[in-house]
């Protein structure tokens, strides 16, 4: 009998585990306040709404050229103009679907099977394991506070000292800490990159989503970087699954000719829409002002309840936090507070497969009522949990 695949054998995507058990625990009647997935609560922005049912009532919906409509790469290359004062070709742009997307064609285009890619610990966990499945190796690089959870070229540089890399990938904000890389850090790490000949890949999903520091894109700095971004987060639109790539000049055909055998193209039809989010401002910064009273609302009440460990929030939409005084297990933690207390919540071990049995992540994205429950449920759970 055959085997699955080796590449296949990488690590579950525990946040989908969690939401997975949470589903099955709501259709057997438990009420769960879900804080275990990284999506906002809000429906997409009115104007992308109506731009999906002018393009449903104008007939077929069908194949795109595979880097996206001129249209929505347009309204993408307005973005960085209207945001950042940059002039993007519409020829490096490329739609996705999804930023996932993205991460696949990124890592095929850039790296052969076996070349070694930093990634940082804690960190998303999709990073780990589409480098896994593709054949590369990812390099975590533990990052704490002594460099407030932040990538430098001094660790990048002593990872490649120990094995050459061949690429580098860091988040601003970054999932699960919601932590910031400074302008002036990430074009440290920018040129770090361009002295040891490492590509350089930003992600870039979370930007809009910022509450105290400053953003900025990688592109403000080399026009070598690979960007990736996502209408999944700011733009509240995770269910369409669309995002884009800025690529430098020498990706962009190997990129368009791996996305047409992948994918053929985005879906049309959330393409016509997301090209009409960048219009939605108002709504979306209102949007922002209620994650901005969950975290508010987090950042007050979770120290009082024990949480004495919490990394800095500056940006995305999630409290990474120590569970120490209360167990010395997240993923058991994880489970008894979702049994026990109807909390769906994400373990530590799925974004830092060392330290992360000592951390939670908590997602703020979804409505204030539901997250001020769950911490009123976690006053009455803790006690008792001991």
């Amino acid at each position: 009998m055959p085997h699955p695949s080796r590449r296949s054998d990488v690590e579950p995507f525990l946040a989908m585990d969690v939401l997975s058990r949470a589903n099955a625990l709501e259709a057997e009647g438990a009420r769960i306040l879900h804080m275990e997935v990284g999506q906002p609560g809000a429906p997409a922005p009115t104007p992308v709404l109506a731009a999906a049912r002018a393009a449903l009532e104008g007939g077929r919906i069908g194949y795109t050229e595979a880097r996206g409509l001129a249209g929505l790469r347009q309204a993408i290359a307005g973005y960085y103009r209207d945001t950042h004062g940059l002039d993007v070709p519409l020829s490096r742009i490329v739609a996705t679907t999804g930023s996932s997307a993205g991460f696949n064609l990124a890592f095929l285009a850039a790296f052969d099977v076996g070349d070694r890619v930093a990634i940082t610990a804690p960190g998303y966990p999709a990073y780990r394991n589409i480098l896994k499945a593709l054949g590369l190796v990812p390099v975590e690089i533990e990052v704490g506070a002594d460099t407030r959870w932040a990538l430098t070229p001094e660790l990048l540089e002593a990872a490649h000292r120990e094995g050459p890399l061949k690429g580098v990938l860091v988040a601003s904000p970054a999932n699960p800490t919601g932590t910031m890389t400074t302008p002036q850090a990430l074009k440290a790490l920018s040129d770090a990159c361009e002295a040891l000949d490492i590509r350089f890949i930003s992600d870039e999903i979370y930007h809009g989503l910022v509450f105290d520091g400053e953003q900025e894109t990688a592109l403000s700095f080399t026009n070598k970087a690979i960007v990736i971004n996502s209408f999944s987060k700011y733009y509240c639109m995770t269910g369409w699954r669309i995002g884009w790539m800025v690529l430098p000049e020498d990706l962009v055909r190997p990129v368009e000719r791996i996305a047409q055998s992948l994918y053929i193209s985005p879906p049309e039809l959330s393409q016509r829409a997301a090209a009409a989010a960048f219009g939605a401002r108002d709504e979306l910064e209102a949007v922002k002002a209620g994650y901005a009273r969950n975290r508010a609302l987090l950042l007050e009440r979770m120290p009082t309840l024990g949480f004495t460990e919490l990394l800095p929030v500056d940006g995305a939409f999630y409290l990474y936090a120590g569970i120490r005084p209360f167990a010395n297990d997240s993923l058991a933690f994880a489970s008894r507070m979702l049994e026990e207390a109807g909390i769906a919540a994400t373990p530590g071990p799925d974004f830092d497969p060392v330290n992360g049995r000592s951390y939670m992540r908590f997602s703020f994205a979804g409505d204030h009522a539901v997250i001020a429950e769950a911490v009123d449920r976690l006053a009455d759970w803790l006690p008792r949990a001991g």
